[in-house]
């Protein structure tokens, strides 16, 4: 499929499948949506080049967002287990909440059990692995908030 053409063939696609996708939801074709957990996409949100969304239990995006390119969105884990043969042992997972009018830059990478607030911004490269409070500007690996935008 064209990149950015056919966006309401991929939103059916994406409810036939069991997602919850609202209206003018525009997600470009390279993106990889894996897993079999619960996903929410609110209305007038844009997914971009090549983010990867891996979900295993509970990821709900508000209304309004923009996800740039590459972006990671993923809510499974592992516990550290050095007593078993695989140090990556025990599955985890944790849900992520991306409130209403976030913008996740190029390049982030949002961790299990995230909270990011409504109107939020992570800069491109951040790597969040706390939740952010709403109206924030958050930077880094890994992400801290930078500035208060209110």
């Amino acid at each position: 499929m064209p990149p950015t053409r056919c966006f309401g063939l991929k939103r059916h696609l994406l409810r036939w499948a069991g997602a919850e996708i609202g209206d003018n939801v525009r997600i470009c074709s390279s993106v990889n949506i894996i897993g079999n957990g619960t996903l929410r996409i609110g209305n007038n949100t844009w997914i971009g080049h090549e983010s990867i969304i891996m979900c295993s239990s509970d990821i709900s995006i508000g209304a309004d967002c923009d996800i740039a390119p590459r972006v990671y969105i993923g809510n499974g884990t592992h516990k550290i287990t050095p007593d078993l043969d695989k140090i990556a042992g025990i599955d985890i997972n944790k849900d992520i909440k991306i409130g209403n009018g976030v913008w996740i830059c190029v390049n982030s990478t949002i961790l299990p059990g995230v909270t990011i607030g409504r109107k939020c911004v992570v800069a491109a490269g951040g790597v969040v692995t706390k939740s952010i409070p709403e109206y924030s500007l958050a930077a880094g690996c890994p992400a801290i908030v930078k500035k208060n935008l209110y």
